[in-house]
């Protein structure tokens, strides 16, 4: 199991548990990294409903992903700690054998996104980029009507609404095979870390 270092003077909680099975958390996702992730989720929750019906609104939404999308690289490299892509690379060439043990029930502890978690953030960023500037390019001059420009746009649209879906599912296994609520963590920041005795 891989255990990230957690430092013990930052970000702990130092508060006394109620009992003895109480855990000490760590801040994990910063304030606007948790901002971005909901008003990204909104945001792509707002566009799904709304082409063809609310064409205005679904344009304002799909800007709105560009800029959130802007935000998150920059965020990416001068971020908070977990907020940084610096260990990309090292957690997606990890995620075939994580995802491989996980099949297993063997889940390793990682404070923050595990390698399949760094996937997914992955997946879901390159499917939202391509279907936003595809859908913004299909309302100028020079691509609107271009068949490949639509039928890109559908598709990596279609790929985000799955993705979403398994990245939903995921959250929810990785809660319950670690008993850990994953979903209050991103509202809160926080993640317990590991007692050690």
């Amino acid at each position: 199991m891989i255990d990230e270092a957690v430092p013990e003077a930052r970000g702990v909680s130092d508060r006394a548990p109620a009992d003895r099975t109480a855990s000490r958390t760590v801040a994990v996702w910063d304030l606007p990294l948790r901002l971005w992730h909901w008003a990204l989720a909104a945001s792509i929750l707002a566009a799904w409903f709304t082409p063809t019906v609310y064409d205005t609104l679904h344009r304002i939404v799909g800007y709105t992903v560009l800029g959130l999308l802007a935000f998150r690289l920059v965020w990416g490299l001068w971020g908070s700690r977990y907020s940084r892509f610096r260990m990309v690379g090292v957690r997606l060439r990890a995620a075939p054998g994580y995802l491989w043990n996980l099949r297993r029930g063997i889940t390793g502890r990682y404070i923050g996104l595990n390698p399949a978690g760094t996937s997914m953030l992955v997946a879901l960023l390159l499917s939202i980029a391509v279907s936003a500037i595809t859908g913004a390019l299909s309302v100028t001059v020079t691509f609107f009507g271009i068949w490949w420009i639509e039928d890109t746009h559908a598709y990596a649209s279609d790929a985000v609404i799955v993705l979403v879906v398994v990245h939903v599912l995921g959250v929810v296994l990785m809660g319950l095979l670690q008993r850990e609520n994953l979903i209050r963590a991103m509202f809160t920041g926080r993640k317990r870390i590991r007692h050690h005795n």
